[in-house]
């Protein structure tokens, strides 16, 4: 590394854990696209996740997949979703897009092609109004945010059967304003940022109330790994780290204008989709 390159490095830390920040990460194309979310599978693949209007814009594939390096491996999916919000990788490394305003999730096989489809674009609220996220338990069952339209977090068996639900639009312990992101951690609980109650709420796998934790304006989006820790966007905008009990651990700015969306791996490198400007950034462990 040349003494000029060293000099333009970037850090951050949360709490005794650095990484260095590397924006932006992945030789891809978004066009007119914006980026919406990332997610990874267990071979460390990163899937990006490009939002379009699909009234206005041109359609082109929504989800691109980069290797470890952040080269493009192949892209899927134009012909298969409308309105590209967040995504996920289940436990079988099925990709799963959260087709906001279609009110749906598209269920890709790990090589691309579709497999399912929970809800439809003529008929909203069936089950979803337009839902904004979606999160596995390691039993393959999934909770959706319906964030948008109906405040509240759904949740449903690894078939895609409807199990229950749980929330409704408010301000109190359980209830939402607009559940945006969600996640279940290692011990099966299931973690909400709520929104525009600038908190994050965590839940039982039953969804009973446990816990708030405030202070997150515009929480955007939650990731949790193997060991318990809780990793937060919010639009400040921030990055924080928190315990499993919720004691904050650490926070950072390694973003311009807040993460929309974050995954991270096993190795604990962390990535986050940034709408604007529009890019992944990559934060590394040193």
């Amino acid at each position: 590394m040349s003494a000029e390159t060293a000099t333009r490095a970037l850090f951050v830390s949360l709490g005794p854990q650095r990484y260095r920040v590397e924006r932006p990460f992945g030789a891809f194309d978004r066009g007119n696209a914006l980026v919406s979310d990332v997610a990874c599978d267990s071979r460390g693949h990163v899937f990006v996740l490009l939002r379009l209007d699909p009234l206005v814009d041109e359609p082109r594939d929504p989800v691109v997949e980069l290797d470890p390096q952040g080269r493009v491996v192949r892209s899927f999916g134009a012909k298969d979703v409308l309105d590209a919000h967040m995504l996920a990788v289940d436990p079988k490394d099925r990709i799963v897009v959260v087709d906001r305003d279609a009110h749906r999730l598209v269920v890709f096989s790990p090589d691309g092609a579709v497999t399912q489809t929970i809800g439809s674009p003529e008929r909203p609220g069936e089950p979803f109004s337009h839902p904004s996220a979606v999160a596995f338990a390691a039993d393959g069952s999934f909770y959706v945010a319906d964030g948008y339209g109906a405040s509240r977090v759904q949740h449903f068996s690894a078939a895609g059967d409807r199990i229950g639900s749980f929330g409704r639009r408010g301000q109190n312990p359980g209830e939402f304003s607009t559940p945006h992101g969600v996640w279940i951690d290692c011990d099966g609980r299931v973690l909400v940022t709520d929104r525009e109650n600038d908190r994050l709420q965590v839940f039982s796998a039953a969804g009973e109330a446990l816990a708030q934790w405030p202070d997150l304006p515009r929480a955007m989006d939650v990731w949790s790994d193997a060991g318990g820790s809780v990793f937060v966007t919010d639009q400040v905008p921030r990055l924080s780290r928190y315990d499993r009990d919720g004691t904050l651990v650490g926070s950072c700015r390694p973003v311009l204008n807040g993460a929309h969306g974050i995954w991270g791996t096993a190795d604990g490198t962390l990535y986050l989709a940034e709408v604007n400007p529009s890019r992944i950034t990559r934060l590394t462990p040193v």
